[in-house]
């Protein structure tokens, strides 16, 4: 019997839906925005969003958005989490107008790439993997808006000498953009880089790093502490996190060459034209609030006032956060209603209730310890 070629359609979209949704569950992102991703960024990272009073991507629903953000050089993707749930926090948690985010398949792939080994946690978020096909299915959604970061693992790993300076932006934005005729709205992402200062690039560690999946090594003052002590491998310091709304752009204004004509040097030129838009924004946003990064003294201050849940604030705690809530969430009859407490003395409860996140302050013995445990589950 032969397929028509609607038949056929229908069966590729299906298996595309698959592939994007088959892990989500948005309860899950829900519990976690709320226990874990929002007290973070609460009480360590801080984030400021200049320029979202609305969200561009709740004003016209009927069509796709696409916010294209720069990455931080040289950290875990703490940048990428904390702008996808104070967006997801600012629309109240509503899934009529769902944001997800697509992720290097390098994340989803290695388990320790994973914070604290939590299983499959960029899927079950909404994390999308990074493929044509994937991000071709978000766009033809209405009311979707998709997080990219057209630098890729190159925006992460560039160094901290190269901070602030974009890598080579991905086409696909571009032609995604054009072929639906959307928007991108730049978001630039300010003191990021400080979350891992001074970590450098250095090749040979990084080719021998990727041959066993990890894109990455930063190489600084802070890389010490990975081979000694496992959750300093997710360490950021307490960067005060500034989103800033750039101006929209609209690939379809800016070619006469539609998705199916354009050739490969006209795509050449918009990336430059945007990619060269972007970068001008970047550094005006540097300029107004890149000053004070740490903003030690407003932190100092939280920090004194909230001693009571400094266990769960500190780097230190946060293995036991996300475990924590992970027990919590599988437990819960109705997983809604999941609520953690962050006092200094839940999280000695919480640990008598997790005794393997031990492992991840064992000096030595700690990786070893993490990763027959994990392989084991």
């Amino acid at each position: 019997m032969v397929r028509s070629d609607q038949d056929i359609s229908s069966r590729v979209r299906q298996s595309r839906l698959d592939t994007v949704d088959q892990y989500y569950d948005p309860e899950y992102a829900r519990s976690v925005c709320v226990n874990v991703l929002d007290f973070l960024d609460r009480y360590y990272f801080r984030a400021k969003m200049v320029g979202f009073d609305t969200l561009p991507h709740t004003e016209n629903p009927d069509t796709p958005l696409i916010y294209a953000g720069n990455h931080s050089g040289m950290a875990f993707p703490w940048d990428a989490l904390v702008f996808a749930s104070t967006l997801f926090r600012r629309q109240d948690y509503d899934e009529k107008h769902p944001v997800r985010a697509l992720v290097a398949p390098a994340l989803s792939r290695m388990r320790a790439l994973h914070p604290f080994f939590i299983d499959n946690f960029w899927h079950r978020i909404g994390g999308v993997d990074a493929t044509l096909d994937n991000f071709d299915e978000l766009s033809n959604r209405k009311h979707q808006a998709v997080v990219v970061y057209p630098e890729g693992i190159a925006g992460i790993g560039k160094g901290f000498d190269r901070r602030y300076q974009l890598q080579r932006f991905s086409n696909s934005m571009l032609r995604m953009a054009l072929k639906y005729r959307t928007d991108i709205v730049p978001v630039l992402t300010v003191n990021g880089e400080y979350i891992n200062p001074y970590g450098y690039k250095v090749d040979i560690i990084n080719q021998i790093a990727q041959k066993i999946g990890i894109p990455f090594v930063p190489v600084g003052p802070l890389s010490t502490l990975i081979s000694f002590f496992p959750w300093s491998f997710y360490f950021g310091l307490p960067a005060r996190l500034t989103y800033v709304r750039g101006r929209t752009v609209r690939i379809a204004d800016l070619t006469d060459q539609t998705y199916d004509t354009i050739t490969q040097k006209e795509m050449n030129r918009l990336r430059g034209v945007v990619q060269e838009h972007f970068q001008n924004e970047l550094r005006e946003a540097v300029e107004l609030h890149g000053k004070d990064p740490y903003a030690l003294e407003e932190i100092t201050e939280l920090w004194w006032e909230n001693k009571d849940k400094l266990s769960y604030i500190l780097p230190t705690g946060w293995p036991l956060l996300f475990h924590e809530h992970e027990r919590l969430f599988l437990e819960a009859k109705n997983k809604k209603s999941v609520q953690m407490d962050h006092s200094n003395g839940a999280y000695v409860a919480a640990l008598i209730r997790n005794p393997d996140v031990l492992a991840y302050h064992l000096p030595g013995i700690g990786w070893p310890a993490l990763l027959t445990w994990k392989g084991a589950k």
